[in-house]
């Protein structure tokens, strides 16, 4: 029996990506009823293979990815992730570049649609929020977690790194920004992201019913 999908949980990725991320993804998310589909700017190609970070010495880990970011909307999915490792950083690459106009890398345009689009959820985790750092008007006021290797970087971008005594929180939410430390929370991070996923559709539904009363 094929039970019917609850919607998709888009992830961003590119080279050198988290492969505990990755794993656990397509693990949980599947359980939980959504599927995950992999993005990313295929410059012109019908699909890429990218690798994950190498595992001694290893890339133990592949993805195809045919969905490219130009062609789909947010409101395709009822979540969007960005990967940890390096990869959101090799997608706010610009092949060109004008002093004083903001990155124009197509994820980081697509991020922008994503982060205006009411009540999508947004998720980052361990690296990922470098993606963000490219334009500071997505962090500037935000209050996240990340990785402790791009404290300054995302701090210079305006966000408000929320730590819990000598070391950053494990889980951030803010609104529809939900950020996680790095992959040995990457369980706790995708709970929380289903969970957000869900109270707001619940929310959706009773404001509904309101409208139609």
């Amino acid at each position: 029996m094929t039970t019917k999908s609850k919607g998709k949980i888009g992830v961003l990725i590119e080279e050198h990506f988290d492969q505990t991320e990755y794993r656990k993804f397509n693990e949980y998310f599947p359980k939980q009823g959504y599927e995950v589909e992999y993005i990313s700017h295929l410059w012109g190609n019908s699909q890429l293979t990218f690798g994950s970070n190498p595992d001694n010495g290893e890339v133990e880990d592949h993805v195809v990815v045919t969905t490219e970011v130009n062609d789909i909307e947010p409101s395709d999915y009822k979540g969007i992730i960005c990967i940890g490792a390096y990869a959101m950083d090799r997608l706010r690459y610009q092949v060109t570049v004008n002093k004083g106009q903001k990155n124009q890398a197509p994820a980081v345009v697509f991020l922008r649609k994503a982060m205006k689009t009411n009540g999508l959820k947004i998720g980052t985790i361990c690296h990922s929020l470098w993606l963000l750092c490219a334009d500071s008007d997505l962090l500037k006021g935000r209050k996240v977690t990340c990785a402790h290797n791009i404290i300054c970087d995302v701090e210079n971008a305006g966000a408000e790194v929320i730590y819990d005594n000598d070391v950053t929180a494990d889980l951030v939410i803010d609104g529809d920004l939900i950020s996680g430390k790095h992959p040995g929370v990457v369980d706790r991070f995708m709970e929380v992201f289903i969970n957000e996923i869900e109270q707001q559709e619940t929310k959706q539904k009773v404001t509904g019913n309101k409208l139609l009363i």
